[in-house]
């Protein structure tokens, strides 16, 4: 998978190439060519690694799907340490941008450090920044739409009825920046487990997801 190519289609917005890039990589699972294992992550989907390549990343999440269920302790807020750009390969995906003010008067959250160990163990840790969070602006997307997040900008991402969705995600990290998520002001730091799918059933979620590519939206 050329990293490069698909972040030029998708400053194009040519969302039926960048579909084609994951229906090819969805095939390659499917057939046994491509060797990789499901991740179920704590904020409610499955993410497929299909590209990891220095600072760059490219995943086919899928929500809706049994595997999916979220963690309802993981905070929902959060931000990346990385440029993300997801287009829908099918169903829809609310974004939801959040504007988080500083405030150490009367403070809604506590932000807290999100540290990411290779052994799938992610470690919220507080920080002593208080903050004010109120909605911003929410970007609706369906099949074919794409949607950027700038680093460092808070967010949250909700499937409407948990209809089965899928995205093509593309990530290149920042150097300098950290992933960060928001938690009620008194919480404390915790761990979370990302739970890692065997052979039989990533290969299962891929051939549902390309099944729903392929079928006409309803």
């Amino acid at each position: 998978m050329d990293y490069p190519a698909l972040e030029r289609a998708a400053r194009r917005h040519a969302a039926a190439e960048l579909i084609r890039h994951a229906v090819s990589e969805l095939d390659r699972i499917v057939s046994g060519r491509r060797a990789l294992h499901a991740v179920r992550h704590p904020l409610g989907f499955v993410c497929l690694p299909v590209l990891r390549d220095g600072d760059d990343g490219v995943c086919v999440h899928v929500f809706g799907i049994p595997e999916a269920e979220p963690d309802g302790s993981v905070p929902q807020v959060h931000c990346h340490s990385w440029d993300l750009t997801s287009t829908v390969l099918y169903g829809r995906l609310d974004n939801r941008r959040m504007d988080v003010d500083d405030d150490t008067g009367e403070p809604t959250h506590r932000v807290f450090e999100v540290l990411s160990d290779p052994s799938g163990v992610d470690e919220l840790r507080p920080t002593e920044r208080l903050v004010r969070l109120r909605p911003g602006v929410e970007q609706a997307s369906a099949r074919g739409q794409s949607y950027t997040l700038p680093a460092g900008e808070f967010h949250t991402s909700v499937v409407p009825d948990d209809r089965p969705t899928a995205t093509l995600v593309l990530g290149r990290t920042l150097p300098g920046r950290m992933d960060l998520s928001l938690g009620p002001p008194s919480a404390p730091g915790h761990r979370m487990v990302r739970r890692t799918c065997d052979a039989t059933q990533t290969a299962r979620i891929a051939r549902a997801a390309l099944r729903r590519i392929h079928e006409p939206e309803p």
